[in-house]
């Protein structure tokens, strides 16, 4: 098991939250999706690490929503 927490902008309000959920839930792998939208704070649990790039995706495609990576 794996679980990663990654920091997202762009997010306002409970509505954003489902949508990044949803989104990274359908990633393969996900088994859990934790969202703190006062913090930008996104949890993932997988079964494995995963790809920045699968989860980049998965951001973009719930809306205007950026991964910041350091």
């Amino acid at each position: 098991m794996s679980e990663t927490t990654y920091t997202v902008t762009g997010m306002t309000c409970s509505h954003c939250a489902d949508a990044i959920t949803k989104e990274l839930g359908d990633v393969p792998g996900v088994s859990k999706v934790e969202v703190d939208v006062e913090t930008g704070r996104v949890t993932v649990a997988s079964d494995s690490p995963l790809a920045t790039e699968d989860v980049r995706a998965a951001i973009v495609e719930a809306g205007e929503y950026e991964l910041v990576t350091s």
